[in-house]
């Protein structure tokens, strides 16, 4: 008689769950990719009105934030008796723009042909710096003419930089140290060309909107550029249509 064979088992440990794989959990599901959408350009949303840009009911609504927090992808401003929505960090707002680069990529021109695409491809806030098209003429015109340099971690305002800032008004004091004069490349996702980022890219923006130059859109991303604004940065941006 032949001897029987015992198949062997492998003996497996728990296979631990990759923190990647948690995160994507959350953001694929349709309703909370839509609010964290609509935080991508660094404002804040209530409870309501995460709800309404998810289509969901407010309680429904509840759950998804409540997941969201939990997982680090977003976090809770207390404001007396309201609670305010935001992304946890620009690290968050890197990652879905990311995303959007690559789940567009197979069909760019035809997911930005409608209006309010347009508009947002026009110019839009990317967590508290300007993006789109506006975002990449000024970044590619603050590197052609040298207002720009390469710095440890990413770019530094020089000094004919902060002349060009003076003239337009911006504060000098916005742009003492080291920290407030630094910006890198952030790819964009409309244009699929660098925009700038960071600190100084945040009060050039400011500065837009604070002086009219650029307005916002109430629950939206996008930004109008106003006539003033077209007089003004016309000087020396080759500006969009």
């Amino acid at each position: 008689m032949k001897p029987t064979r015992v198949a062997s088992r492998v003996q497996r440990g728990p296979v631990d769950e990759p923190r990647i794989a948690r995160l994507a959990a959350q953001i694929a599901d349709p309703s909370r990719a839509r609010m964290l959408t609509r935080l991508m350009g660094g404002d804040h949303a209530t409870a309501g009105e995460l709800a309404e840009a998810g289509g969901v009911a407010p309680s429904t609504a509840s759950g998804h934030l409540g997941r969201l927090v939990d997982e680090g992808l977003l976090a809770v401003v207390p404001r007396g008796r309201h609670r305010y929505y935001r992304l946890a960090d620009a690290d968050i707002a890197r990652m879905l723009e990311s995303l959007a680069l690559v789940a567009e990529r197979d069909r760019h021109e035809r997911s930005w042909s409608g209006p309010a695409r347009l508009r947002l491809r026009a110019a839009r806030t990317c967590y508290g710096h300007l993006a789109g098209q506006l975002g990449v003429c000024l970044f590619e015109t603050m590197s052609a003419r040298g207002w720009l340099a390469s710095a440890d971690q990413g770019l530094m305002l020089t000094e004919a930089g902060e002349t060009w800032l003076t003239g337009l008004g911006v504060d000098a004091t916005a742009l003492t140290g080291r920290s407030n004069r630094r910006g890198r490349p952030c790819m964009d996702w409309s244009e699929r060309r660098d925009h700038l980022s960071g600190p100084l890219a945040n009060t050039l923006l400011a500065h837009f909107v604070a002086r009219g130059w650029l307005r916002r859109r109430d629950g939206e991303r996008a930004l109008d550029l106003t006539p003033p604004g077209r007089q003004a940065l016309g000087q020396w941006l080759d500006l969009p249509v």
